[in-house]
């Protein structure tokens, strides 16, 4: 059970790794010249991940502003009925 358990880390980190490893490319322009590119992208695991992350990020974003919005709309308006309230108990 050990060994099965051992060989399955081993498979699972060599398949990581294999899958972080940059590519070259060499991409040959309409005038001739030549451009070396490089990419070293995400694992589709690692990329949805990030892209959660984001998207929990933006909804905190948007959530606090309307919360922000919200509690200044309101303290307008009491501002508003306070000076309605003093003018007419003058």
């Amino acid at each position: 059970m050990k060994k099965v358990f051992l060989l399955l880390a081993a498979c699972a980190f060599t398949t990581a790794a294999i899958a972080q490893t940059p590519e070259t490319e060499v991409k040959t322009r309409d005038n001739g010249t030549t451009k070396v590119v490089t990419k070293t992208g995400k694992t589709n695991v690692g990329q949805a991940l990030d892209n959660t992350a984001d998207a929990a990020g933006n909804v905190a974003k948007k959530a606090g502003h309307g919360i922000k919005k919200g509690t200044q709309k309101v303290g307008r308006k009491v501002k508003h009925g306070t000076k309605k309230m003093e003018a007419k108990t003058e």
